[in-house]
């Protein structure tokens, strides 16, 4: 099984214990409470992470930080396209 199908089900295993979670509210609140907090969590503090884990592979943290010179390289950019409009 690939990475991408382990998050793909645990996103569908959180959404369902979610919607199980506001189905059974009416009848025990605080079984309820819990299946929607545990999808909650699986969402979020399982599911996210690793999917940004495996997006971020392979790519370079410091393109995406804001350094002097990043800023320096879109100013330049920024003037091109003004000079060339």
């Amino acid at each position: 099984m690939k990475f991408k199908h382990l998050i793909v089900i645990i996103v569908f295993a959180s959404f369902g214990a979610i919607i199980y979670g506001f189905t059974l509210k009416s009848e025990n609140e605080s079984k309820a409470n819990k299946f929607i907090g545990s999808g909650t969590i699986g969402l979020f503090l399982v599911a996210m992470p690793l999917f940004l884990i495996k997006e971020s592979k392979g790519k370079k943290m410091k393109d995406y930080m804001l350094t002097k010179e990043n800023i320096e390289q879109m100013n330049k950019k920024e003037r091109e396209k003004s000079e060339n409009q």
